[in-house]
C-alpha cells in the first residue's frame, strides 16, 4: 500500500484508502494527464487542478524556456495543487530522450547527450546508465518527477519508420539491454519511468489520409518474438508506467482501430500477457484520426474500459473539459464501474509514491543543484558524443581531411533543408545575413533559411579548425542544379550531409548523383583520380550503411551542435572515432570475415550428386524433432533447374579424399528479371564455424557479378521452392542468420517477410462465407485453362510482375498441361485478364522443385505465383477468389492438402488464415541493387 503525505503536514502519511478518496471526482482527476499552452500558469490549467483535481501534467518544449523558468513554473503548479487540497503532489511528466527529442533546453545548465541510438552506438550500457542518471538528476532538480522513457521500440523494419534514432536499434536483445540501463539510471536519479510505445512503433505501415493511423501488421506471434522482447524485460525490471500507442493493429487474430482503446491490447496483451501491473497511459486523444473517428468523449470511456489508468490530452482546454465530462457520465451511466476507477487510482498513487512527496515537490533543488552537477555532466556529454560518432567506412583513407587536403584547397559542404532542432534554434537563434559577407570562408551568401543555421555553424567550425575555405549550400528535392555542379567543379573535396535519406528519398538521389559527378572528375596534380566524397548521416545510420559505393561514410545519430562539433573533430583528426553501428548493422562494419579460405569447386553432377543427397539428409536430421525442416523432401535434383531461362552456378567444398561434401551453395541468374539469386548455402553441421559458408558465399557473389547482366541480388528463391529467404521459424536461428548475412554485406534490416502455407484436411474444408459472397459481388469471371494455346495472353499479363521466378513458373505450368493449369480472373465485360494463379499436381514434371509436395501420407497439390494486374482495383478480393477456386479444384481431385508456396506475410496473411491456411515455414527475403554488392576478398 502506498504511503503519501497530506498537504500542510509533510510528515503525516495518508493511505490510498483514505476517506479523502471517497470523493469520486477527486479520484477521477488522478486519471488524467494533461498539457497546456504557455510558459506561465494559465487560468485554464489552474481550473483543471483546482476544480477538476487534475493529478498529472505533461510539459512540452512550448512550456519551457530555461531551467530557472521551468523550476518556477513547476513549483507554481505544485503550490496550486497543494493549496487546493490535493492529498498528493502532481506527477509532472516530460519527454527528454536526448538527441533531437528534448523538451527542456538550457545552454548553461541542461546538458546535451546523444540520441538513444547514438548511446547504443557507444556499445556501453555503463555509459547509458550514466547518461540516464545525469538526465534524471537535471530533470529532478527543476521539479520533473516522471520521464516519458525509455523508448522500447525495436526497428524491425527501418523503411519509412519515423521513429529513427529514437529507437536503440533493430536487435531486440540489444534494445532490451540498453533500455534496462536507462531505466536504472532514471530510477537512481529519483524519477518514475514510462516505457513507450506499446506494442511497438518499430514496424508501422502508413496510409495516405490524415484520418488514418499507422498500422501494425505483425501477428502477435511475430511481435512476441521480437518487438515485445524489450517491453517484457523492462516490465521484469520494474517499469513504472507504459504508454500505449494510438496505432491500429491488423493481423491474424487482431483487428484493432486504436491500440490504447482496445481491451485486447491493454488488459489482455499488456497486463495478462506480459504481467504489467504499473500505470498505463493512453496516446493523446486529441490526435486527429482518433478525435475525428471516435470523438474525445467516447475515446475517454473506451480508454478507461480498455485498461488505461491515465488518459492523455495534450493541449485544448475545451477538449480536456469534454473528456472529464464524459468520464463522469460513464461512471454515472454504469459504463465505467467505481471499482475500475479505484484500481487506476491505486496504480497512479503507487507510481507517485516512488518519485514524489510534498516536501520534495515544494522544495525543488533548482539552479544550485544544476550548478554543482554541471562540470561532471559536461564531461559526460563530451565523452558520450566522442564514443558515439561512427566511421562506418573509409575505403580510400580520406580521413582525416587534414592529411588529404591542403589548407588552400576548398571543401564544399552540401546539406539538406531540415527543420532545426530546438537545441540549436534556441541556443543560437537566427544568424543575420549581414555576417555572411564575402570576407567569411563561406562565400557571398546573403540569405539562408533558419533550418540551415546549425549546418552553417558546422561549416564555420570546420573552416576555423582547418584554417581553410569551406563553401556551403543546401540541396532540395529539385536535385543537383547547375549551381551545385559549378561548386562541385570548383571544390577539391565534397562533404554531403543526409538526414533520414530512407524517408526523404530526394537526399538519397542527390547524394548518389553528386558522388557520380565527383567520380567522373580527376583531381589535377594529385595521385587520386576521383574527387574525395565524404557522406555524413546526421540521423538514421541506415541511409548508406550498406551502400559500399559510398566509400567514406560517417554517422553522428543527431545534428545538435554538440554532435556536429564532434564531427568536425573527426574530420580534422583531433578525435579518433570509436563508435559502432547498433544492432545487426554492427556486423557489417568489420569485413575481417575469416582466416580460413577453403577451396571452392564447381558442382559436378556426376561426381557430387550422391554426396549432396547425404549432406541434405544429415542437415535435415539435425533439425528440431517437432518441426518440419525446410529440406523435407529435398534431393540433389531439387536444386538443378535445367531451365533455358535460368543460368545456374553451383559450388561445393568437398573432402577430396572421401568425396563427401562439407558445404554446398546454389546460385541462379533469372534472365527475365536480371536477378542474381543465392538459393541456399548448406554446411555440414559438424563443420560449422570454420568459414566454409563464407568461402561459398564469396564464390557465389563473385560468380554472379561476373555474369555482367545482374541488376539485383537476392537471398532466397521461388525456384527451387526450398528457401524463399532466410528461414525465421526459430528466433534464435533467425538472429544468427541475420548477423551472419549482415557480416557478408546484406542489409537484413530491409528484409521482406514471406511464408509458405498449407491447408490440410480438404475433405472437411468449406469456403468461408465472406469470401464466397465477395466473389459473387465482383464483376469478374474465373476459368481454368491448360496448355500453350493460352500462353500469349497469360504471359503478357505475367509481365506485370517483377518477382523473380514467376515467369518461369508459368512457362513450366503451361508446358505441362496434363498436370498443371492456370486459373484466370477476367473482367466480365471485355475479358481483360486481371489475375492468374498456377495449379500444380504432385505428378507435374517440375514438382521436384517444390519438395513440400512430397508427403508420403497425403496427396498435396500446390497453388503458386498469383499475379494481380496493377489496374485491378480489389487486390485482396481477386487474390482470395483465385486461391479459393484453386482450393475447390484441388479438392475435386480428391487431394488431402494444398500448398501455397509463397505468400507475402505483410499483406494477405490474415485473409488466408481465415480461409483455413496455416504457416508451414517463415522466411525473410533480402535483396539489394547489384552496384551495392562488391566482390568479396
Amino acid at each position: 500500500m502506498a504511503s503519501l503525505l497530506t498537504p500542510g503536514s509533510p510528515s503525516t502519511p495518508v493511505s490510498t484508502e483514505s476517506p479523502v478518496w471517497d470523493d469520486l471526482d477527486r479520484a477521477m482527476g488522478q486519471m488524467f494527464i494533461m498539457g497546456f499552452e504557455g510558459t506561465e500558469v494559465t487560468p485554464q490549467i489552474k481550473i483543471l487542478i483546482e476544480k477538476h483535481h487534475l493529478g498529472t501534467i505533461l510539459l512540452t518544449a512550448k512550456n519551457l524556456k530555461s531551467a530557472e523558468q521551468t523550476t518556477k513554473l513547476i513549483l507554481d503548479l505544485q503550490t496550486i495543487a497543494h493549496d487546493a487540497g490535493h492529498p498528493v503532489p502532481l506527477a509532472i511528466g516530460l519527454d527528454q530522450e536526448n538527441g533531437g527529442v528534448n523538451s527542456l533546453f538550457d545552454e548553461t545548465y541542461i546538458q546535451q547527450f546523444p540520441s538513444a541510438m547514438g548511446v547504443a552506438a557507444t556499445g556501453s550500457t555503463e555509459m547509458a546508465y550514466d547518461i540516464a542518471k545525469a538526465t534524471g538528476q537535471e530533470l529532478a532538480a527543476v521539479g520533473i518527477n516522471w520521464i516519458m522513457g525509455p523508448c522500447l521500440d525495436v526497428l524491425t523494419n527501418v523503411k519509412n519508420q519515423p521513429l529513427g534514432v529514437r529507437s536503440m536499434g533493430d536487435d531486440p536483445e540489444e534494445v532490451s539491454k540498453f533500455a534496462v540501463a536507462f531505466m536504472k539510471g532514471y530510477r537512481d536519479a529519483g524519477l518514475a519511468t514510462c516505457g513507450k510505445h506499446f506494442p511497438s512503433y518499430g514496424n508501422l505501415e502508413f496510409l495516405s489520409s490524415s484520418l488514418d493511423v499507422p498500422v501494425i501488421t505483425d501477428s502477435l506471434e511475430q511481435l512476441s518474438l521480437s518487438a515485445l522482447v524489450p517491453f517484457r524485460n523492462a516490465i521484469s525490471h520494474g517499469l513504472n508506467g507504459m504508454m500505449v500507442g494510438g496505432c491500429a493493429m491488423s493481423s491474424a487474430g487482431v483487428n484493432v482501430m486504436h491500440a490504447c482503446l482496445s481491451e485486447q491490447v491493454v488488459d489482455k496483451l499488456l497486463r495478462d500477457g506480459l504481467g504489467f501491473q504499473g500505470v498505463v497511459m493512453s496516446e493523446c486523444l486529441e490526435m486527429e484520426a482518433l478525435s475525428q473517428n471516435i470523438g474525445v468523449g467516447g475515446g475517454t470511456v473506451m480508454a478507461v474500459n480498455a485498461g488505461c489508468d491515465l488518459v492523455l490530452l495534450c493541449r485544448l482546454f475545451s477538449v480536456q473539459q469534454e473528456a472529464i465530462k464524459y468520464l463522469k457520465l460513464g461512471c454515472e451511466d454504469g459504463a465505467i464501474s467505481e471499482n475500475r476507477i479505484r484500481k487506476s487510482l491505486k496504480r497512479v498513487l503507487d507510481l507517485k509514491a516512488t518519485c514524489t512527496d510534498w516536501e520534495k515537490a515544494l522544495n525543488p533543488q533548482g539552479i544550485s543543484s544544476l550548478s554543482t552537477l554541471r562540470p561532471s555532466h559536461m564531461k559526460l556529454s563530451a565523452d558520450a558524443y566522442n564514443a558515439s560518432i561512427t566511421v562506418v567506412r573509409d575505403k580510400e583513407r580520406l580521413l582525416p581531411l587534414s592529411h588529404t587536403l591542403d589548407s588552400d584547397e576548398e571543401i564544399l559542404l552540401l546539406t539538406p533543408l531540415v527543420k532545426p532542432l530546438p537545441a540549436s534554434a534556441l541556443s543560437k537563434g537566427s544568424v543575420p545575413a549581414s555576417v555572411m559577407g564575402s570576407t567569411t570562408p563561406w562565400g557571398k551568401c546573403v540569405s539562408l533559411m533558419s533550418g540551415e543555421n546549425v549546418f552553417r555553424e558546422l561549416g564555420r567550425s570546420l573552416a576555423r579548425k582547418r584554417k581553410g575555405r569551406v563553401l556551403h549550400t543546401s540541396y532540395t528535392a529539385h536535385g543537383v542544379r547547375p549551381s551545385h555542379e559549378k561548386l562541385i567543379n570548383r571544390s577539391s573535396a565534397i562533404i554531403i550531409v543526409t538526414a533520414d535519406a530512407n524517408r526523404n528519398l530526394y537526399q538519397h538521389g542527390f547524394t548518389k548523383h553528386a558522388a557520380m559527378i565527383c567520380k567522373s572528375q580527376a583531381m589535377q596534380g594529385a595521385e587520386r583520380q576521383e574527387k574525395p566524397v565524404v557522406v555524413v548521416s546526421v540521423s538514421s545510420p541506415y541511409d548508406f550503411a550498406l551502400d559500399t559505393s559510398i566509400g567514406t561514410y560517417i554517422c553522428t545519430y543527431d545534428f545538435t551542435e554538440t554532435a556536429l562539433q564532434t564531427l568536425v573533430e573527426v574530420l580534422i583528426g583531433d578525435l579518433a572515432p570509436t563508435g559502432g553501428l547498433p544492432g545487426t548493422l554492427s556486423q557489417n562494419q568489420s569485413h575481417q570475415h575469416t582466416k580460413q579460405h577453403w577451396l571452392v569447386e564447381a558442382f559436378d553432377e556426376d561426381r557430387d550428386t550422391t554426396a549432396l543427397d547425404d549432406l541434405l539428409q544429415k542437415i535435415e536430421q539435425e533439425g528440431p524433432v517437432n518441426q518440419r525442416s525446410e529440406l523435407f523432401g529435398c534431393s540433389s535434383s531439387t536444386f538443378l533447374l535445367h531451365n533455358g531461362g535460368i543460368d545456374e552456378g553451383h559450388f561445393v567444398v568437398r573432402n577430396s579424399s572421401t568425396g563427401s561434401l562439407l558445404g554446398f551453395c546454389c546460385t541462379y541468374l533469372f534472365k527475365s528479371t536480371a536477378t542474381g539469386v543465392i538459393g541456399a548455402i548448406l554446411v555440414d553441421p559438424d563443420r560449422r564455424k570454420l568459414s566454409i559458408g563464407h568461402s561459398l558465399h564469396s564464390r557465389a557473389i563473385r560468380n554472379l557479378l561476373h555474369q555482367g547482366s545482374v541488376k539485383r541480388f537476392q537471398l532466397g528463391s521461388k525456384l527451387p521452392g526450398v528457401f524463399l529467404g532466410m528461414p525465421t521459424n526459430n528466433n534464435v536461428e533467425r538472429k544468427r542468420l541475420r548477423r551472419w548475412f549482415g557480416s557478408m554485406g546484406w542489409n537484413a534490416a530491409l528484409s521482406r517477410p514471406l511464408s509458405s502455407m498449407i491447408l490440410k484436411d480438404l475433405s472437411t474444408w468449406s469456403a468461408p462465407e465472406k469470401v464466397s459472397r465477395s466473389m459473387k459481388q465482383a464483376q469478374v469471371e474465373f476459368d481454368l485453362v491448360h496448355g500453350q494455346q493460352y500462353a500469349a495472353g497469360i504471359m503478357e499479363h505475367v509481365k506485370t510482375s517483377s518477382r523473380q521466378g514467376v515467369t518461369e513458373v508459368y512457362e513450366l505450368a503451361l508446358a505441362d498441361q496434363s498436370s498443371c493449369g492456370v486459373i484466370r480472373a477476367k473482367k466480365a465485360k471485355d475479358g481483360t485478364v486481371l489475375g492468374t494463379v498456377v495449379l500444380c499436381s504432385p505428378g507435374a514434371s517440375w514438382a521436384e522443385l517444390l519438395p513440400a509436395l512430397k508427403d508420403t501420407n497425403n496427396i498435396t497439390w500446390a497453388i503458386s505465383s498469383p499475379v494481380i494486374s496493377p489496374s485491378a482495383g480489389e487486390y485482396s478480393t481477386l487474390l482470395q477468389g483465385l486461391i479459393l477456386l484453386g482450393v475447390r479444384q484441388v479438392k475435386e481431385q480428391q487431394a488431402d492438402a494444398v500448398l501455397l508456396d509463397c505468400v507475402d506475410s505483410d499483406g494477405e496473411f490474415a485473409g488466408l488464415s481465415a480461409m483455413g491456411f496455416t504457416v508451414l515455414h517463415n522466411f525473410e527475403e533480402v535483396s539489394c541493387d547489384a552496384d551495392s554488392m562488391s566482390v568479396p576478398a
